[in-house]
């Protein structure tokens, strides 16, 4: 189908002449034909024409969770990615907390294989260890091959230093990013929400900050020796931004990333026990919010994620000491961020990251392959229970107001247009 978007502002950054302008953008089998002022077609052409309407590079998420396979109940991997498109994202880093976990080519082929038709791409992160176990190495070189583009055992630190160092060191031999969750589960403890205040006054039992940054400090440490590559992900506090300025500042090779929930909510948002609040790492305070926030608009932290985790309903409808940690997030990103944010900032944050991995970054220009988002910048609206389409419903965001629609998605030929 060939498609014409109609008068679209374009936001992108990567080319001056385009950027902040009005197009006409005209599509041909998945591919940028034309790029004009005005453009005329015939009737066989779809027109996609709307007041506000805005176009960038397709997004990108470097932590969605799905279910499939194992726990297909909390989402499967079909309509995580048709949520994802709902959500603006064309392609997606898919976490390793599966049953099996993916620890091996066959299971990476496997997920590769039943995403391959889906409008957003899923490049899946492999387990860095044998069932996350932390005791022994996976098959790394053998799922880079299959299309891992790192490996990470979700949400699970590295307590043992010597792994964490022959990871680094084996994985250099491919270029393998190596992922390092940022907790001292000694220093943790029992604890479940964020040490201050709020932990004391509820009764809840906390963890403090110093728990993420011991962690960081000791995987720098050992990056600084080793050489390699290191991917933080979620990082909470400021003393984190710090450690990471630092490690930059002495030209160590190490990415870090913040989930959107951690931008927005402190622990304050706990008082209700509304278990959905319930997320790792923890919601912290205002001054941790602000340093995050700065950090990621220098750069400090590369890029942001909605750390979308669905879960069952039995999982968060419970005590809040016994609750699952996360939540989904992958609808509500955009309007999200929009509104700490402009525009062009948030949009920005949206499409970093796909270098890190592996991944060639789009481009709005003629002749390229077709990897765009569509939405409207100012509208503002509510995402519920009823209009999410997410198979779980595990979400903060619910009745908070948005502001910014998304329109649709255009990729891998075609389209998902709401």
């Amino acid at each position: 189908m060939n498609i014409l978007i109609k008068a679209a502002k374009i936001f992108d950054r990567a080319n001056k002449d385009l950027h902040l302008k009005k197009r006409d953008i005209l599509l041909k089998n998945g591919i940028i034909e034309k790029i004009a002022a005005t453009i005329n077609v015939d009737s066989t052409t779809k027109i996609i024409s709307k007041k506000g309407l805005c176009v960038s590079v397709g997004w990108f998420d470097s932590s969605v969770s799905f279910g499939e396979p194992g726990y297909e109940e909390r989402e499967t991997i079909t309509n995580g990615l048709k949520t994802a498109a709902k959500g603006g994202f064309t392609d997606i880093v898919l976490n390793p907390n599966t049953n099996p976990i993916p620890y091996t080519r066959s299971t990476i082929a496997f997920i590769k294989d039943r995403s391959k038709s889906e409008t957003t791409n899923l490049y899946p992160l492999g387990a860095l260890t044998v069932n996350s176990e932390s005791t022994d190495l996976a098959e790394l070189y053998d799922m880079s091959n299959a299309g891992a583009v790192g490996f990470s055992d979700y949400k699970k630190s590295i307590s043992n230093s010597n792994l964490l160092k022959i990871a680094l060191q084996y994985a250099q031999s491919f270029n393998g990013l190596v992922y390092s969750f940022p907790l001292d589960t000694k220093i943790a403890g029992k604890g479940i929400v964020n040490e201050g205040v709020m932990s004391t006054s509820l009764g809840l039992k906390g963890i403090p900050a110093i728990a993420e940054e011991l962690q960081i400090a000791r995987d720098l440490f050992i990056l600084e020796y080793t050489g390699g590559k290191l991917h933080i992900p979620t990082i909470s506090t400021a003393g984190s931004v710090k450690l990471i300025a630092e490690a930059k500042k002495k030209g160590l090779d190490v990415s870090c990333s913040v989930a959107v929930h951690n931008l927005i909510y402190t622990d304050k948002a706990l008082e209700e026990f509304d278990t959905n609040y319930k997320v790792m790492p923890p919601l912290r305070t205002k001054e941790d919010i602000n340093s995050l926030v700065k950090a990621l608009k220098s750069g400090i932290i590369d890029f942001v994620t909605t750390d979308h985790a669905p879960l069952n309903i039995e999982q968060k409808k419970i005590e809040f000491d016994n609750a699952a940690y996360g939540a989904i997030g992958l609808e509500s990103a955009f309007g999200i961020l929009n509104t700490i944010f402009d525009t062009e900032t948030t949009v920005s944050m949206l499409t970093k990251g796909r270098t890190r991995y592996g991944i060639s970054n789009p481009e709005i220009k003629e002749g390229c392959i077709a990897n765009l988002t569509l939405f409207d910048e100012n509208t503002k609206h509510f995402i519920t229970k009823l209009t999410s389409i997410s198979t779980s419903k595990n979400s903060i965001y619910f009745n908070e107001e948005l502001k910014g629609l998304v329109l649709g998605i255009v990729n891998n030929k075609k389209n998902q247009i709401l």
